[in-house]
């Protein structure tokens, strides 16, 4: 937490290539040069981007997974703590919000280039949209912060007016962004899952019901297994972990909104195949389905972020999982890795990609397993029976809070000793 304060929120990005003015003259007619310089940079371990004349900035997704994170702290040590951080983040994210469309919304710092569509640099995205939402409305909900409230309600709007929807009958997806009509599995819940909380707050405005469609489009794509693809065309059917995270996540948001009962045994079976396909005994969480290499710090941050919330029955699964990122993804001072294959590592530290994922899951894991949480009781002590260990946690997600002893002792069991 602390590096990312020093940073003051701001870093690269995977993805940041064509911030080079050098890389984007070299590749401004050809979309495979562009699809090459940023995979090659992606792929690079070593960073050379000050190199190329790429300055670290604001990625509007970074600034509102650090937000989740320290609402979650703010709710375990009160109000007093962490709010001129998270006045900060908001002051950050009102000034990278994406003008012109109909509600509130945000996208990257970069353009993107995928194989099929060019997301020029502040095309705002479903996804980044849908995650912030997600973390302002926890901000004003653990911290009362009226500001969060009002930077979240707008983005019904953006989801409602400004995408495109691909149709199916009675349901439809949302695109990704308002450039393209890809239909994607996780953006269209997440989309979905934002509209569901929104609707609790004012009328409706026929939010649930759009919620309620675009869930059951990608319901209705779920494999007999459990799984699903990331995407429905032909080059996107890929299985992978941190998406069909973001997948359960979004679908438990709409089922807490009380709006997908019927489709909770489909619920249940993707959360088992999730857990039963994506992690190796000891925790190493696997990208794809059917393989572990590359490991992605995406995965294992998203897995501990979605089951924590899951209860005892995913506690151990949870535990091992942690310990995994802490001894194999997590470099000291701060840093948390990007990548690691079979053979190397990639180390650099990319602000919205590992450092923020990893910040947001820790905290989640903190704020989970603590007596505050809906899951615990009055307190903030966390049950563990490995001090050093759980120290190590916290001291990196940040948090200061005080460990009980006496009758607390046989609630701190099981944290961080999975193996």
């Amino acid at each position: 937490m602390r590096r990312i304060e020093l940073d003051d929120y701001a870093g690269y990005d995977p993805y940041d290539a064509l911030n080079s003015r050098f890389l984007r003259r070299m590749t401004e007619r050809s979309k495979w040069s562009r699809i090459a310089a940023i995979q090659a940079l992606r792929r690079c371990p070593i960073n050379l981007r000050p190199v190329l004349g790429i300055a670290r900035g604001h990625n509007p997704k970074g600034i509102g997974l650090c937000l989740w994170g320290y609402a979650k702290l703010c709710a375990l040590e009160g109000p007093p703590q962490h709010l001129d951080r998270i006045d900060r983040l908001l002051d950050l994210l009102e000034k990278l919000r994406c003008a012109g469309y109909s509600g509130h919304c945000w996208g990257y710092n970069f353009d993107w280039q995928s194989r099929t569509f060019l997301r020029p640099k502040g095309t705002p995205t479903i996804v980044n949209t849908a995650f912030i939402g997600h973390a302002l409305l926890d901000c004003y909900e653990m911290t009362g912060r009226h500001r969060a409230l009002e930077l979240a309600l707008p983005i019904k709007e953006f989801i409602l007016n400004d995408l495109h929807r691909i149709r199916c009958g009675e349901t439809f997806c949302f695109s990704y962004t308002p450039v393209d009509t890809e239909a994607v599995h996780n953006a269209n819940l997440l989309g979905a899952s934002i509209l569901a909380r929104l609707a609790r707050y004012g009328s409706d405005g026929g939010l649930a019901e759009a919620a309620s469609m675009s869930l059951a489009y990608s319901m209705r794509r779920q494999q007999a297994d459990g799984s699903w693809f990331y995407a429905e065309t032909a080059i996107q059917r890929w299985i992978d972990s941190f998406h069909t995270g973001f997948n359960l996540q979004a679908i438990r948001y709409i089922m807490q909104a009380g709006l997908a009962e019927e489709w909770r045994p489909a619920y249940c079976k993707g959360v088992a195949y999730y857990a039963n396909q994506f992690f190796l005994h000891d925790g190493t969480p696997k990208y794809y389905h059917d393989r572990v290499y590359p490991i992605d710090i995406h995965s294992p941050a998203q897995a501990i972020s979605f089951f924590s919330q899951e209860g005892e029955e995913y506690a151990a699964l949870t535990d091992r999982i942690a310990n995994w990122m802490l001894d194999h993804m997590y470099g000291g001072r701060g840093a948390f890795y990007f990548r690691r294959g079979r053979f190397a590592v990639n180390r650099i530290p990319y602000m919205r990609w590992s450092q923020a994922w990893a910040f947001h899951a820790l905290a989640e894991y903190v704020y989970w397993r603590s007596e505050r949480s809906p899951h615990g009781g009055d307190g903030t002590t966390c049950r563990t029976t490995c001090p050093g260990r759980a120290d190590k946690l916290f001291s990196v997600a940040g948090t200061r809070r005080g460990v009980r002893h006496g009758r607390d002792q046989e609630r701190r069991k099981n944290l961080l000793c999975g193996h």
